[in-house]
């Protein structure tokens, strides 16, 4: 499998992004991790699919790779910067699948663009859709730097690997991407991430998406309120919520067997191969 790395250039910054492609008229498969994450969330299940399935997926604005990037995206900001990378890849209609923010980039992808996505699998993320959130919570996501900034970095950096995932390999991979920032920038990057997310989630609109999707959350899913967000989510819409065993916010890395399968089930159902 050959892997091809490029650099998006924008005003602000690089944007790393590594895909891999077969032939490109078979379908893709975007894969985009969430806070604080890297391209490597994925490193279980690009292979797994290809060559069936090209995929792409990159170092968000701000993480990996994709630094220095200066903390001044929205959400909508984030799904503008991948789509200048799919256009200058002549990637149409792929599968979209999102871990955490990256599945709410996603939904903000799918809202700006929804003629140009054929399926959307969420790993992990919240809805990105008013009706779920109460105003507390909302206000909540707004202000966890201050209570960030007051734990000893060793701790911080513990609780953040055991709190992502339950396994030695999805706790592993966890510490390798999130360490390096430190805690400054640690702190600051997992605030911002969670302000735009609370800024896009009070002004998204709450008619479904008009996509194919499919909800996956780890049993042990421990981020937030992430695990009833996912429940009230497949109730309000009718959605298909498969609960990964034994895994927590990195469901992906914790059980990846078990989540390939499921979403080769989910595409294959819906005739996307």
């Amino acid at each position: 499998m050959y892997t091809t790395v490029r650099l998006h250039r924008t005003e602000c910054g690089n944007i790393s992004y590594r895909f891999t492609c077969m032939d490109p008229s078979r379908p893709w498969i975007v894969f985009l991790p969430g806070l604080t994450a890297d391209h490597s969330l994925f490193n279980k299940q690009i292979p797994r699919f290809y060559p069936q399935y090209n995929s792409l997926t990159w170092d968000a604005p701000a993480h990996g790779l994709s630094r220095p990037f200066p903390l001044a995206f929205t959400l909508s900001g984030l799904s503008e910067y991948l789509h200048q990378i799919l256009e200058a890849e002549r990637i149409v209609k792929p599968v979209l699948a999102g871990q955490s923010l990256g599945g709410c980039i996603a939904q903000q992808y799918i809202r700006d663009h929804p003629d140009n996505v054929s399926a959307f699998i969420a790993i992990d993320s919240p809805p990105l859709s008013s009706q779920y959130y109460t105003a507390v919570e909302l206000l909540a996501l707004r202000h966890t730097k201050f209570l960030y900034e007051m734990i000893p970095w060793k701790l911080l950096l513990q609780w953040s690997v055991n709190g992502n995932a339950q396994t030695g390999y999805g706790r592993k991979l966890m510490r390798r991407m999130i360490e390096p920032y430190g805690k400054s920038e640690f702190c600051a990057l997992t605030a911002y991430g969670f302000r735009i997310l609370s800024d896009a989630a009070a002004n998204a609109p709450s008619d479904p998406l008009p996509v194919p999707t499919l909800l996956l959350c780890g049993e042990k899913d421990t981020a937030g309120s992430v695990r009833r967000y996912n429940k009230a989510w497949a109730a309000a819409e009718q959605l298909p919520l498969v609960q990964v065993p034994d895994a927590g916010h990195c469901a992906n890395a914790d059980a990846p067997d078990f989540v390939n399968e499921e979403i080769d089930k989910f595409l294959q159902a819906n005739h996307i191969e």
